[in-house]
């Protein structure tokens, strides 16, 4: 227990778990339960919050953070029918708003405000779909950070919604019929407790517009796979509706498809086996373009014939490469493929046939997202950012093949007083690791600049440059930030994915700790200086590495983390992540979770970094007990003086949909947390 602070009472239950023979203490199991925990998350939350308001920094980089998130932010716009839809946030408002227009050049209207739909910016608009014709939007709501959805109809014209209510709708879009007559889209049943209780039994519908959702046709569902969920998707033409079916989060997934022309066609299993990640990028005919990683773990394109679905049969398109095959539009007659090259994008356009291809000039080393529309459009838009270069929209004429700004932020800061370098450093087993390094132009390599290390590390998800006013402001006051690209991302394709999942993960770690053994070695920083951070599986990095290492970080800030490995399995959508982690119910993957799991790895009697734990009390993806029970025992094991806290957000969920105040709230926490146990003044603050 620190000597400087006194932390809530946290009751040791006398809870025993065994697994494959190994007896296990759970003292906390107490705080999975909502209701016992409340009296403890307000007294958690009192130690913390009337630490952060005594800490000077804190108003001046709040005040400043909101200077620099008030600036025009626009989304990607798209067509439907003769008109355009697209996202926009002035500035400060804590939600986007929906808007339309009947041209790039007329008047943008107001179709959705979900600011309008709350006092405190907590309803947040998530998964939208525009009918064909531009006449109906459908479009989901989330309250408090929640994964669950309601969906409702809106038709453009008036800007009034229909009589159409969707309820318990999560992990799903909505794809229209091309009659504009209704959508399919995917399903629980409800839930008794619909913040814990586990999610199983997806399944596919079909609404017809003006009917109640008790009347939704039933369109595909598995009573002997309660593990699998489906995303239904219209193709371009119309004809077929496309079922990619999931298992958790392995990228693995089945593809049937239903000829929509045919009434009561059969569903056919087109590819039957979860061997590899499948992708129907369009079709001509009877021929479907599938982007895959079979055979070809950075990705590759096949042509396949629905008369001759075999594997022998289908005929590569476009090749693996040294590069990573993140996705392929169908625009103008040409595919569009955007490759990840050392975790950075670049583009080639292709003919159908794949007989040439030809690169496309980006903006600068950056992260590019976009390059949707239609196959007979000749128009496109696509996204670029960077970690100095705020999201810019271009306008491309694929005829000609020149792009312009369409929308450009202006924030106030000079992108030219930072410096953004890549470098490659070994892991404890030898394999080069990539890492950016982003920082104020001019400092000097002492080993005594605040540095914030950040990372990921699973779920194949790739870690790229992007703009973000929070890091960018953290640079401003004179910290260095660092982003390790780490097995388990998807940044060098599926072989790079598999090196960090189940039994590999350990491999992750390595990573990170060895990126900050690079820092500090190449004097950016000293283990009094370096910080880490990361997010849901990141704040599983990082409680990891803290609990491994606790002598290498003077700082932790782990988000929403996965910390109990052994019942993360337990709740909502956890049972998905075995993909990844494996099973605690398989005596071997036990052991590896075990090794490493958060929760489980405190050591009593031990100087832990300062920590600031955040979660949110409506996560329901990983829920908050995985950051509660981490809090309890660090704070009853740590022996240092630094302060190790928990932050836990009210009316708040895993991060998708927060409102900007909530966000920048907590980046000024963080940001003065670290400016206090980092023990430095921020540069640049009056």
């Amino acid at each position: 227990m620190s000597s400087f602070f006194t932390y809530p009472d946290s009751v040791k239950g006398k809870q025993v778990d065994t697994y494959h023979g190994v007896a296990v203490a759970d003292p906390y199991r107490w705080l999975e339960d909502p209701e016992q925990a409340h009296k403890w998350i307000a007294a958690q939350n009192k130690v913390t919050f009337d630490y952060l308001e005594t800490l000077s920094a804190r108003d001046t980089i709040q005040a400043r953070l909101t200077e620099l998130w008030n600036y025009e932010r626009y989304g990607m716009p798209f067509k439907r029918g003769d008109r355009y839809f697209f996202r926009k946030n002035d500035g400060l408002q804590n939600q986007s708003i929906l808007y339309t227009q009947s041209s790039l050049e007329a008047e943008a209207q107001v179709l959705l405000d979900p600011n309008a739909l709350s006092t405190d910016g907590t309803v947040a608009l998530m998964n939208t779909a525009v009918s064909e014709n531009g006449q109906y939007l459908t479009y989901g709501l989330s309250t408090a950070g929640s994964d669950w959805m309601e969906f409702r109809v809106r038709d453009v014209a008036t800007g009034e919604d229909l009589s159409d209510h969707l309820q318990w709708v999560k992990f799903s879009g909505a794809s229209w019929t091309h009659d504009h007559q209704g959508f399919f889209y995917s399903r629980y049943a409800k839930p008794e407790n619909e913040f814990e209780q586990v999610n199983h039994y997806q399944k596919l519908y079909y609404h017809r517009l003006g009917t109640p959702q008790s009347e939704d046709r039933l369109i595909y569902e598995r009573t002997d796979q309660k593990e699998w969920g489906f995303n239904g998707s219209v193709t371009e033409d119309g004809r077929y509706l496309l079922i990619y079916v999931w298992r958790g989060t392995d990228p693995k997934n089945l593809l049937f498809y239903q000829d929509l022309q045919q009434p009561d066609a059969p569903i056919v299993e087109l590819l039957d086996e979860f061997e590899a990640d499948y992708s129907v990028i369009g079709c001509d005919g009877s021929t479907f373009w599938i982007q895959t990683d079979l055979k070809a773990p950075r990705g590759r394109v096949m042509a396949v014939d629905m008369n001759r679905p075999e594997k022998e049969h289908w005929q590569e398109i476009i090749p693996e490469t040294a590069d990573t095959l993140q996705s392929v539009s169908l625009i103008n007659d040409q595919f569009i493929a955007n490759y990840l090259q050392d975790a950075h994008t670049i583009i080639k356009i292709m003919a159908l046939d794949g007989s040439s291809s030809q690169d496309f000039e980006l903006p600068g080393i950056g992260s590019v997202s976009g390059f949707g529309g239609k196959r007979a459009d000749a128009e496109t838009f696509y996204a670029f950012t960077s970690f100095t270069t705020p999201t810019t929209i271009y306008r491309c004429d694929l005829t000609t093949g020149i792009s312009q700004v369409f929308r450009q932020p202006q924030v106030d800061f000079d992108p030219n007083d930072y410096e953004t370098r890549q470098v490659f450093y070994p892991s404890k087993d030898g394999t080069q690791i990539p890492m950016f390094i982003v920082h104020r132009k001019g400092i000097e390599l002492n080993g005594q600049n605040p540095t914030l290390l950040y990372g990921y590390g699973g779920f194949n998800v790739s870690i790229t440059p992007s703009f973000s006013a929070q890091y960018l402001q953290w640079m401003e006051i004179g910290g260095v930030y660092a982003i390790a690209t780490l097995r388990g991302g998807g940044e060098y394709g599926e072989t790079w994915h598999q090196a960090g999942t189940k039994h590999n993960k350990q491999t992750v770690f390595d990573d990170f700790i060895a990126a900050a053994d690079w820092l500090i070695a190449s004097n950016y920083a000293s283990s009094t200086k370096l910080a880490i951070m990361g997010g849901s599986n990141g704040g599983l990095l990082v409680g990891a590495c803290m609990t491994q290492r606790p002598d290498l970080f003077a700082a932790a800030l782990p988000a929403v983390g996965v910390m109990d490995m052994l019942r993360f399995n337990k709740f909502t959508i956890g049972w998905a992540w075995e993909a990844e982690y494996g099973s605690p119910e398989n005596a071997e993957d036990f052991k590896t979770l075990y090794a490493y799991s958060p929760l489980h790895n405190l050591k009593e009697g031990t100087a832990y970094p300062a920590t600031l734990i955040t979660t949110a009390d409506h996560d329901d993806r990983v829920v908050p007990a995985h950051s509660f029970k981490f809090a309890a025992a660090l704070q009853a094991a740590h022996s240092g003086q630094a302060p190790v806290m928990i932050r836990i957000e009210t009316k708040a969920g895993h991060g998708a949909g927060k409102p900007i105040t909530k966000i920048i709230d907590e980046a000024a926490d963080k940001w003065a947390f670290l400016t206090e146990v980092l023990d430095f003044y921020p540069s640049g603050l009056s």
